[in-house]
């Protein structure tokens, strides 16, 4: 894949990012943040321009996909895009709209397209299912009408102390939710990628409980926004490192659990859950008193040495990417 192609795929996934037209800033400047970092490496396309020309509306869908001529190349723009529309739920209409003119730009009709729009949406049913979407407790309602800075430190309780064998427990559980998320973003399938932030929501969900402190997917979802882990931006960040690096190659058609070459890239979704799991377990455990501020802080700081452990345990990340197939890794997100 020439750079002129990564240039087409990137503009298109990007162009699914601001669809619905409902990105707040936060999000503007975390993908911007991704497309200057990702264009740091030699010989790739230029992302803050290319992030330049979708936001300034410079480009359109179909200029990006004329420069698609290879079919998988395509069928792979497509895919990418149909996940960034879903990484953050259901598809609104603006987006089911802009999918519908994308796929005539890009020539692909049912034969190519049903089968993934299938497993995109039942991951996105199952993803539903698998966390509460309302919660008895109204805190959690009021957190989320005031907002995500509001909501990262809305209603104190009491700081909880854990016995020491459900500490190591608890330990022990995020550890295990950063190895499954770093092999879900080896595997070579668009949209088991798409499993990662579900798998966080239960992560976080099982440390409130923890705590005593019983979420909803509203509440999670701004906790993981407040702590400055955007969704549509960490997907964009996983895509564009594996596109950049020429990880997916012609990805479309391989079986679930043929790792390719992406089994030998970094998987940063390790250390991004990992820290998100160890900054979850400080704030419930202390009561729900840290700031936004203190919030995004604390992340950072858990990230630096979180991306170092990743390289650590990268040989049974592979491991773990090597057993996995479609249904395990429903049945992971579903719980059972």
């Amino acid at each position: 894949m020439n750079i002129d192609q990564q240039k087409s795929i990137l503009t298109i996934a990007l162009l699914a990012a601001f669809a619905d037209g409902d990105k707040d800033d936060a999000e503007r400047e975390e993908i911007r943040r991704i497309a200057q970092s990702l264009a740091g490496d030699a010989g790739m396309a230029d992302l803050p321009r290319i992030y330049q020309d979708v936001l300034l509306k410079r480009t359109s869908v179909q200029t990006a996909a004329q420069g698609l001529s290879d079919a998988s190349h395509r069928q792979l723009a497509y895919e990418m895009a149909v996940c960034v529309c879903d990484v953050d739920g259901r598809q609104t209409p603006a987006e089911r709209s802009f999918l519908a003119s994308l796929k005539g730009a890009l020539q692909l009709g049912a034969p190519q397209t049903d089968a993934f729009d299938l497993e995109a949406d039942t991951l996105v049913d199952v993803a539903e299912k698998a966390v509460p979407v309302s919660a008895a407790a109204a805190t959690a309602t009021a957190a989320r009408a005031a907002g995500p800075a509001a909501a990262a430190a809305f209603t104190a309780s009491p700081t909880t102390i854990l016995p020491t064998a459900q500490e190591a427990a608890l330990d022990k559980s995020i550890l295990n939710y950063a190895l499954i998320n770093g092999a879900l973003e080896l595997l070579p399938q668009s949209w088991a990628s798409m499993a990662i932030i579900p798998m966080q929501i239960k992560m976080v969900y099982a440390i409130g409980k923890t705590y005593g402190v019983e979420l909803d997917q509203g509440h999670i979802k701004e906790f993981i926004a407040a702590a400055g882990v955007g969704m549509t931006s960490q997907y964009l960040e996983q895509f564009g490192r594996k596109l950049l690096g020429g990880l997916l190659g012609k990805a479309a058609g391989r079986t679930i659990g043929g790792l390719g070459s992406a089994a030998t890239g970094m998987a940063f979704s390790f250390a991004t859950t990992y820290a998100l799991g160890q900054v979850a377990r400080r704030y419930y455990a202390g009561g729900r008193v840290m700031s936004t501020a203190m919030l995004r802080e604390t992340f950072q700081g858990l990230l630096g040495p979180a991306k170092q452990m990743q390289a650590d345990y990268l040989p049974q990340i592979r491991e773990k990417a090597s057993t996995l197939d479609a249904g395990k890794i429903m049945a992971m997100v579903r719980g059972a």
